[in-house]
C-alpha cells in the first residue's frame, strides 16, 4: 500500500479559461463568498458565511488532504489572471478499485461563465493521467439543474438515481449518479449482447 503523500501536478491543469492550482492566502476572499451559497456548507468543510480565519483553516484542510492521500483539492482559478473562482477536487473513496468521486463549486460572484464545466473537465482530464484511475463518478442531488449541465459539458454519463443515498443539510436525499470512464480503458464489459 502507498503511503507516500500525494503531489499537485507540476503543470496546473487547465481547460478553457480556467486552471487548477493549489489554494493559497490569497483564496480567502473567494472562499469567502463561496461560504455564502446555503448549499455550500451541507456538502463539505467549509463552513456558512466563513470569516478569514474559517476560509485559512479550510485552505489548511485541503492541502491536508494530499498528506492524507484523501483526494485531490484544487482552486479553481482564471487562466489569465490567476483570479480565484471555485473549487474542484477528486475523492479517493476507492482507488485501490480504480475509481475515485468529483466535486466542484464556484462561488456566486463567478457563476454564469461556465467555470464549473471547464474546471470539471481539466479536473477529469488530470485525473486520467493518474494511472490508477479508470473512472470517475459525480453525486448531484436532483434539482440541481447546474451541476447536470455542468456534467453533461465534461462529458459525463447519467447511470442512474440513487435512493436515498447519502444525508445532506440533516436529511436523507437521492442522488443522481454520473460518471466517466477513462477514454482508453477498452471495453466496458457491460453485459449488453
Amino acid at each position: 500500500m502507498n503511503c507516500s503523500p500525494l503531489v499537485l501536478p507540476s503543470t496546473a491543469p487547465t481547460f478553457g479559461d480556467v486552471c487548477l492550482r493549489a489554494f493559497d492566502d490569497r483564496d480567502v476572499d473567494m472562499l469567502r463568498d463561496l461560504s455564502t451559497d446555503p448549499y455550500v456548507p451541507t456538502i463539505g468543510t467549509l463552513p456558512g458565511h466563513a470569516d478569514r480565519e474559517e476560509a485559512l483553516a479550510y485552505i489548511a484542510r485541503q492541502h491536508e488532504r494530499l498528506r492524507t492521500r484523501a483526494g485531490y483539492s484544487f482552486c479553481v482559478a482564471d487562466r489569465n489572471t490567476d483570479e480565484a473562482l471555485g473549487a474542484a477536487g477528486l475523492n479517493f473513496t476507492a482507488p485501490a478499485a480504480g475509481r475515485v468521486s468529483a466535486g466542484y463549486s464556484v462561488a456566486p460572484r463567478s457563476r454564469g461563465r461556465n467555470v464549473a464545466g471547464e474546471a470539471l473537465t481539466a479536473l477529469t482530464r488530470f485525473a486520467w493521467t493518474l494511472p490508477e484511475l479508470f473512472r470517475v463518478e459525480l453525486y448531484i442531488e436532483p434539482w440541481n439543474v447546474a451541476s447536470v449541465r455542468t456534467a453533461e459539458f465534461a462529458g459525463y454519463e447519467r447511470e442512474g438515481l440513487l435512493r436515498s443515498h447519502q444525508e445532506i443539510g440533516g436529511r436523507r436525499v437521492d442522488m443522481l449518479l454520473y460518471a466517466a470512464i477513462r477514454p482508453d480503458a477498452g471495453a466496458s464489459g457491460s453485459g449488453e449482447a
